[in-house]
């Protein structure tokens, strides 16, 4: 995993607030520091057309103490719903959760720290409870705020990002964007690993990203979006740092037939249109939901995460 916290000040010492890959071409931008730069939009191939790249800012994007994050809405989410905030599972405050372990309806008073387009501090959003987490087959977290989408964009003229409902395309240019450090890492989606291990947690057909997005410690829990649509289609949580096999920090992918292979400086998001079928009416997860293939909790876990404790 992208290191949550523990250890990425420390990251950001050795590396340089302002480290950026080498490399970077075309739609395989560096790093931006700040969202002025990596807000322009871009001309995208998309089959043998061009189009004109949506502009990705740091819009909806929150810094949470330890990653990053976003306050997001699916297709079916209302103005007047409670608005939900993405992230990883291993950002969750409660620690990683286990392999096998699934947390559902946590009370939570988590604040979220909301930023503007160039990455500023607008204010603060609360969380009300941990709707979803888990580490198991995804790592992702979703949680309810004690705010409605219609409040946030009053207040703070805020919008959304849309969760994007199909599965994503190999080959199309993507934002990886940091509400912790404030800073963007654009490249292309490479393709898709069947199974992606690390230590005790496997994760089905995550998003492998291209070269150029040399994710660290605190961009776990970033919206990765694509520039031509704008919408959100996974949340980055890992990259393999130093080559080895499928240890903590170094996951390996496995193919269908037991293969691993270990791609030494690449990262990975987990995607999040499985995230869609999820939410029912009130912006509520409901796991029964027809389509709904998110991770169930255990009956012993249902009887051990209810809201009100904590």
């Amino acid at each position: 995993m992208n290191k949550p916290l523990v250890g990425a000040v420390f990251t950001a010492l050795l590396l340089g607030a302002t480290a950026i890959p080498a490399s970077a071409v075309s739609n395989e931008a560096p790093v931006s520091d700040k969202g002025t730069a990596a807000a322009q939009p871009a001309m995208v191939t998309q089959g043998k057309a061009k189009v004109k790249a949506k502009a990705v800012t740091f819009a909806g994007t929150v810094a949470l103490s330890n990653c990053s994050g976003s306050v997001v809405r699916a297709p079916s989410s209302q103005p007047t719903d409670k608005a939900l905030v993405l992230s990883n599972g291993h950002c969750l405050e409660t620690g990683f959760p286990s392999a096998g372990q699934v947390i559902v309806n946590r009370a939570s008073s988590r604040s979220f720290t909301l930023l503007n387009a160039g990455g500023g501090s607008l204010g603060t959003v609360r969380a009300s409870k941990i709707a979803y987490g888990t580490m198991t087959d995804t790592d992702v977290s979703v949680y309810e705020l004690t705010s409605t989408y219609r409040d946030i964009e009053s207040r703070y003229g805020i919008k959304a990002l849309d969760l994007d409902a199909a599965h994503p395309q190999t080959g199309r240019a993507i934002t990886v964007a940091s509400g912790y450090w404030k800073r963007m890492y654009r490249c292309s989606t490479d393709g898709f690993a069947y199974r992606l291990k690390e230590g005790q947690w496997t994760w089905k057909d995550s998003l492998r990203y291209t070269q150029p997005c040399q994710v660290i410690g605190g961009t776990s829990g970033s919206p990765v979006i694509d520039d031509a649509t704008g919408k959100v289609v996974a949340v980055n949580n890992t990259i393999n740092e130093s080559g080895q096999r499928c240890t903590d920090n170094n996951p390996c992918e496995v193919d269908e037939n037991g293969k691993v292979t270990v791609r030494p400086n690449i990262g990975y998001a987990q995607q999040t249109y499985i995230i869609v079928p999820c939410v029912g009416a009130g912006n509520k997860i409901d796991l029964n939901r027809p389509g709904c293939t998110l991770p169930k909790p255990s009956l012993a876990e249902k009887h051990r995460s209810p809201v009100g404790v904590k």
